[in-house]
């Protein structure tokens, strides 16, 4: 019954949007190619979840995840991901994207950034470095020795993303993930010259400097949780607002799929689009049909092969409302 209601709600979206205007890019200069894939989202957005996976940016993982899940049910991904946290990697990811975009694959790309800071211990990896409140400031603001080597980091990832750009590749683009969480660098700095700033500075670097118009921008935190020494506070404290985001995403691991992580996403996204960045365990049918706004999902790298039981995986990717990459295809 609670299917069927599903898709009867479906079919009523799809009659009242015939004429609805679905919000704009917030980029005015936006892509064709990513306005499209956009307005894709909106049209289906209640009524189907696109299936996607991680891919490690090594030699060997590029498509090692992806090939796991193809094994495993049958069925393809339609986004693949991937990260331009490893510099040495980053040409031979670029080349997979496109290879992936070309055989029809929606492109989503994330950068596990490195703390620009100089006086970082030697033992601590430069991703979860956690500033303190000088080094934090000196960050993002300009002018400072610290600024400077954050927007050479930004415009060395926009020299990559360029590349897709020229060849009319969209990239659904999730910087600085998890950032109400407490294990980045860019993580639980709330408030306007916090997380936000940052947001911003490279929003405005990658739009008006580099002409980055094939970016969706998706702002990606983790599902709330009060978690001993693991905490993700409320995703409000964090949000850039409506005119620099494109779509809200949350992550949820450990099976964490709390109504209200669904809920209060929908609510703050305001009519935009809320998706699944990224997921460990996979939810159940019963929880993905109660939470039915999710736009897609993406399971994070070495999860199928690693940590997810064949049924589960399969329970996923055969789910009602899933659209895999041969679905998809057809229908484009």
């Amino acid at each position: 019954m609670k299917k069927t209601l599903i898709f009867l709600a479906g079919i009523l979206f799809l009659l009242t949007s015939c004429n609805q205007k679905f919000p704009e890019p917030v980029n005015p200069d936006t892509s064709p190619e990513a306005r499209d894939l956009l307005e894709m989202f909106y049209e289906t957005q209640g009524t189907r979840t696109l299936s996607g996976q991680h891919n490690y940016a090594r030699r060997q993982s590029l498509h090692r995840s992806t090939d796991t899940v193809i094994a495993r049910t049958g069925e393809t991904p339609v986004i693949w991901g991937s990260d331009f946290g490893i510099p040495q990697m980053r040409n031979r990811m670029l080349e997979a994207a496109e290879k992936e975009y070309r055989k029809g694959h929606i492109i989503t790309l994330m950068w596990h950034a490195p703390c620009p800071i100089d006086t970082i211990p030697e033992k601590v990896n430069p991703v979860r470095y956690m500033p303190n409140e000088e080094e934090w400031k000196d960050i993002v603001t300009q002018g400072t020795k610290f600024n400077d080597a954050l927007i050479a980091d930004i415009d060395g990832v926009a020299e990559g993303l360029k590349s897709l750009r020229d060849k009319q590749i969209p990239v659904i683009w999730r910087p600085y993930h998890e950032m109400n969480g407490i294990w980045f660098w860019w993580g639980n700095q709330p408030g306007e010259e916090g997380f936000i700033k940052l947001w911003k500075i490279m929003y405005d670097r990658f739009t008006e400097h580099h002409g980055l118009n094939n970016l969706i921008w998706t702002w990606n935190a983790n599902a709330p949780r009060d978690w001993e020494n693991d905490q993700a506070y409320a995703y409000e404290l964090f949000y850039p607002g409506a005119d620099y985001v494109d779509v809200l995403a949350a992550d949820v691991y450990k099976r964490d799929f709390k109504q209200s992580h669904h809920d209060d996403l929908l609510a703050l996204a305001g009519g935009k689009l809320i998706a699944l960045g990224e997921i460990g365990l996979p939810p159940t049918p019963e929880e993905l049909d109660e939470q039915p706004m999710w736009s897609w999902f993406m399971m994070w790298a070495n999860w199928p092969i690693k940590y997810v039981e064949p049924e589960d995986l399969n329970a996923l990717y055969h789910h009602d409302r899933v659209v895999n990459f041969e679905a998809f295809k057809a229908n484009r």
